[in-house]
């Protein structure tokens, strides 16, 4: 009998963790699926709460680069130039950002090409600064005029989801790069 009665308890053990485990599985699908109606609810622009408008670029081998790429990760989107004192002064610190959370964050450093004398001198900075981040031409300006950059650096801080959380005019350092990305999704 006193065999008897404990595996009756754990069976109503076994059922009741089946019951709770259900719930909490039909909880989070809920709640992703009410993430993804409020996602679909977020106006695409330039602007924090905003999603970030797509675009492609091509890298300094010629292969594109499309910021919706990089859903699933947080991005570090920054608008740069080779001759900008304040961005030859933030590379260090988003190099280091990169290597230590490439695994969750993606800097994606967008050269603005048309402000440039030449693009061997974006190539040459890549390789001064042993930048391994992904670095994008902008050509003709046609994105950093998308994004109304008017002050160098630029960086836009967007969530896993696409969402603009963040945008800092002028250099950033590490330590606020940290905070932000810690304060991201």
């Amino acid at each position: 009998m006193w065999k008897n009665g404990i595996a009756i308890v754990a069976l109503l053990l076994v059922i009741g963790w089946g019951i709770y485990d259900y719930s909490q599985s039909k909880k989070e699908q809920s709640r992703t699926a009410t993430q993804t109606v409020e996602l679909e609810d977020v106006d695409i622009g330039i602007q924090k709460g905003n999603q970030a408008p797509n675009f492609i670029l091509l890298d300094l081998e010629g292969n594109e680069v499309e910021l919706s790429d990089f859903i699933g990760k947080k991005v570090i989107l920054n608008f740069w130039a080779t001759w900008c004192p304040p961005c030859r002064a933030e590379m260090p610190h988003m190099e280091k950002i990169y290597k230590k959370n490439s695994k969750e964050v993606v800097v994606l450093a967008i050269n603005l090409t048309n402000t440039e004398k030449s693009n061997s001198d974006v190539q040459k900075f890549v390789e001064d600064f042993k930048l391994s981040f992904p670095v994008a031409l902008d050509t003709e300006g046609e994105i950093s005029g998308q994004y109304q950059i008017f002050a160098y650096p630029t960086s836009l801080m967007i969530d896993s989801q696409g969402v603009i959380q963040e945008i800092y005019r002028g250099a950033i350092n590490e330590d606020l790069m940290k905070k932000s990305i810690a304060g991201m999704n």
